[in-house]
């Protein structure tokens, strides 16, 4: 069974890609056990639509494929803390466990800036792993940044 870091792996390739169109380089993908139900890279910009991040694009494709939009049992792997929309959909879904690289001081709602997860009298508990692969992670998003203000 593939490990946490060859799944982030792969959300690091869905991030370049997101790169290479111009969007904020972010990956993420959904398992359940070792299969992979859904993946997504951000595309807010290229579909004009502000939910288009990384983590909702693999719930959607995840959601279509098993044909439900409680997900329970799934691991979400994405290469950026995931913001407060992003946490709270994973809630809803019923994502067991999200294991994320980067941590966002700015945005990140696994901790940094707030905890949506550890929020008091949600109906679900996320487990939540931080810093898997962080240093790729997060200078993919740096050099992302560098070069656009250049």
């Amino acid at each position: 069974m593939p490990t946490d870091t060859e799944f982030m792996h792969r959300a690091l390739d869905l991030a370049r890609a997101a790169a290479a169109r111009g969007e904020v380089p972010v990956g993420a993908l959904l398992v359940r056990g070792d299969e992979v139900l859904g993946e997504g890279a951000n595309c807010p910009i290229g579909t004009h639509d502000p939910t288009a991040h990384a983590e909702i694009q693999a719930l959607r494709a995840a959601g279509a494929r098993v044909g439900d939009y409680r997900l329970a049992g799934t691991t979400l792997y994405v290469t950026l803390e995931p913001c407060i929309m992003c946490a709270s959909a994973l809630v809803h879904a019923r994502v067991s466990r999200v294991v994320f690289g980067a941590w966002d001081p700015k945005a990140g709602a696994a901790g940094s800036l707030t905890d949506v997860f550890g929020i008091a009298g949600l109906n679900h508990r996320v487990d939540v792993f931080g810093g898997v692969l962080a240093e790729e992670c997060g200078t993919l998003l740096s050099g992302f940044f560098r070069q656009r203000r250049s």
